[in-house]
């Protein structure tokens, strides 16, 4: 525990002294001492707006540098010396000036400049656990979470009037998910220590029935990762071939049990790339450290899948289609608020898409397309189409509703500068492919109806009659929710499901890369591979 080795008894007198009516008039050297306590954390909190806010509204008086705030002290360097378990960069929380300045605190004015450095210190632990120490936005501009900052003046008014040890295990995520996240990197990083997974497998493909030393490499690591129990066999017998297929389910690959080359390669990755993934997966928790809503829709892009959560469980799931690797068209990760559905929904052709159609609308084709002009259709046999060419288009071009819309027959809107949706399509094969990145940004749902089925039955006693009636009408028609629902996009490359096991998930856009690179810069510790 820290001590306050030489802060005078004078110093530590004067620093307590309550704001109230004295009896005696204190001398003139406690006077000096007092503003001169005051005068320093002045000074040295101005440079942060809202620390110094907290600091003025206690007229100054000092939090760490007491004697009574031991537990507040010790509280902080013990979270501190934990930072590494929580995979942050803990070279931001060198505590070595902040120790030497409680020891050369032997004045009042040190002591009040040692006072505001170690809450200056806690400010950056206190942002960094609760909402991540990335800007990611600045990193990835496709990330463009709300971070859930705190309000430092709130932060530190609570804290000065709560347990310290416990207010400060309540930054960190208190999901369930970050908990999991948490025990797996202890237990990655102790596997680490102990030689990780083993030998790789020194093959291509294996089969069930076959034998020899890569079925013995693939047996090891399946075991090491706590697919297998131990054993002896050196055949692939049904025994891997089920711990095969319960790996691909975990790693997003076809269950089929049968080793191929995708799932060689997943068994092969490291135990510090799993860390490394893992540790990113935290970072991602904490900007998501807020009400995600005890109803909400959540969509995993790496993991082609939307799914509905009520009170933690998952009530609905379908496979979806993201957008696609092109730069331009990749689906960014935010969160907003379904309001309503569109049931016969027309299209609006974003620019973006329209201008691949003019060269045909101009030769008289895409007839499927509506002209628009304010939002009014326009006659194609009215347009003098050789005053036109695809430079000066004006025109706006909607596709009306039927079972040939982009949009299919149903979309879910929540209203957003992306103008990123979920809806129906025509194009349902696709939903049969493995990695489903072809959008333009939307996402796209194997079972729509049945989404909708599943939220109007919050607001209407026969949801599925109410839905088709409306469908089977062929007009458009919008639906409001009564209850809005929050929508997560997220970029979960790496999670831990309510079983225990590890998923992963492929870093479709490259995003993770990115963000490997920054948190490797920021110092971050992953064993196996910077320390």
């Amino acid at each position: 525990m820290l001590k306050l080795a030489r802060l005078s008894l004078l110093s530590l007198a004067l620093a307590t002294t309550p704001v109230v009516t004295l009896v005696l008039a204190p001398t003139q050297a406690e006077a000096q001492a007092f503003s001169s306590l005051r005068q320093a954390i002045a000074e040295a909190s101005s440079t942060e707006e809202q620390l110094a806010a907290f600091y003025r509204e206690r007229d100054f008086q000092p939090i760490w540098t007491t004697v009574d705030a031991a537990d507040r002290r010790n509280a902080l360097f013990s979270a501190l010396a934990e930072a590494h378990n929580h995979g942050l960069p803990t070279q931001r929380y060198d505590t070595t000036d902040l120790v030497a300045a409680f020891e050369n605190a032997t004045n009042p004015y040190e002591m009040g400049r040692a006072d505001v450095q170690a809450s200056l210190l806690f400010l950056q632990y206190a942002q960094d656990i609760h909402s991540g120490f990335l800007e990611p936005g600045d990193i990835v501009g496709d990330i463009v979470h709300t971070l859930p900052r705190r309000d430092p003046l709130e932060l530190f008014t609570e804290f000065v009037d709560a347990n310290p040890y416990e207010y400060i295990a309540t930054l960190a995520p208190q999901h369930p998910e970050y908990t999991r996240l948490m025990r797996a990197k202890l237990h990655l990083e102790n596997l680490i220590d102990n030689g990780g997974y083993g030998p790789t497998v020194q093959a291509g493909s294996l089969a069930p029935g076959a034998t020899g030393d890569a079925v013995v490499q693939l047996r090891n690591r399946l075991i090491t990762m706590g697919y297998l129990e131990r054993s002896m066999t050196a055949e692939y017998d049904a025994r891997i071939q089920q711990a095969v297929v319960e790996f691909q389910i975990d790693n997003g690959i076809s269950a089929d049990g049968i080793a191929g080359g995708e799932t060689i390669r997943a068994v092969n990755r490291s135990a510090a790339e799993h860390l490394s993934e893992v540790i990113l997966a935290m970072e991602r928790q904490r900007w998501m450290n807020f009400d995600r809503g005890d109803r909400h829709i959540f969509v995993n892009l790496p993991d082609f899948h939307t799914r509905v959560i009520d009170d933690g469980e998952v009530t609905f799931i379908t496979r979806s289609v993201i957008g696609s690797r092109d730069s331009d068209r990749r689906t960014p990760e935010f969160s907003d608020t379904m309001e309503h559905m569109v049931i016969n929904p027309s299209w609006y052709v974003p620019r973006s898409i329209a201008r691949g159609y003019i060269p045909s609308i101009l030769a008289g084709g895409a007839n499927h397309l509506q002209l628009m002009a304010n939002g009014r259709p326009v006659s194609r046999g009215a347009v003098d189409w050789s005053r036109y060419s695809a430079s000066n288009f004006p025109f706006d071009l909607r596709q009306p509703p039927g079972p040939r819309n982009a949009l299919g027959l149903v979309k879910f809107m929540f209203p957003n500068q992306w103008n990123i949706y979920l809806h129906d399509s025509p194009d349902q094969h696709l939903m049969t492919h493995e990695v489903r990145a072809y959008s333009a940004g939307c996402i796209r749902l194997d079972d729509p109806f049945d989404l909708a089925y599943h939220l109007l039955a919050a607001q209407e006693d026969d949801p599925r009659t109410f839905f088709d009636t409306i469908l089977n009408s062929g007009r458009e028609t919008q639906v409001n929710l009564v209850e809005p629902v929050p929508v997560h996009l997220v970029y979960w490359t790496a999670w831990v499901d309510t079983e225990g096991r590890l998923n992963f998930r492929n870093d479709i856009y490259g995003r993770n890369a990115i963000l490997r690179d920054a948190i490797a810069n920021l110092g971050v510790e992953i064993r196996g591979v910077n320390s």
